[in-house]
């Protein structure tokens, strides 16, 4: 997607945003503040980006790239306005009525009277054609 006289890139993202760039066999990991840090665009340069939490509100956080071409001079910007969302399985998981979002027995399960894990009841008839 860079702009065909491009040489080189450089990245720019906000906080709730990590940032990696893997090129020549090495990955970096890209701060907020690194935007002056320009990476060549060789065949196989990877940008990867994601967000460890939920956002606030609707394209709360951001990335730019910007291109540049020999000796340096800009050429153009792409963005991409990101919207983390959070998703997580609360249940009753020692099902004493008390749906818990942190309990540890989320993560494992035990069948029986005196077992752990939610009772999951899952509805795959179609309602509606």
């Amino acid at each position: 997607a860079a702009p065909a006289r491009a040489v080189s890139f450089s990245v720019k993202h906000t906080e709730g945003v990590s940032v990696e760039v893997a090129c020549r066999g090495r990955a970096e990991v890209v701060s907020p503040s690194s935007s002056g840090t320009r990476w060549p665009l060789d065949e196989g340069t990877v940008l990867r980006f994601s967000m460890n939490q939920a956002s606030t509100e609707v394209n709360d956080n951001k990335v730019t790239v910007s291109f540049y071409g020999e000796g340096g001079q800009p050429i153009n910007q792409a963005g991409v306005f990101l919207t983390g969302i959070g998703i997580s399985l609360d249940v009753d998981t020692d099902r004493d009525g008390v749906v818990e979002k942190n309990n540890p027995n989320k993560a494992s399960w035990t069948w029986g009277p005196e077992g752990h894990g939610a009772i999951l009841l899952v509805s795959c008839d179609k309602e509606r054609p």
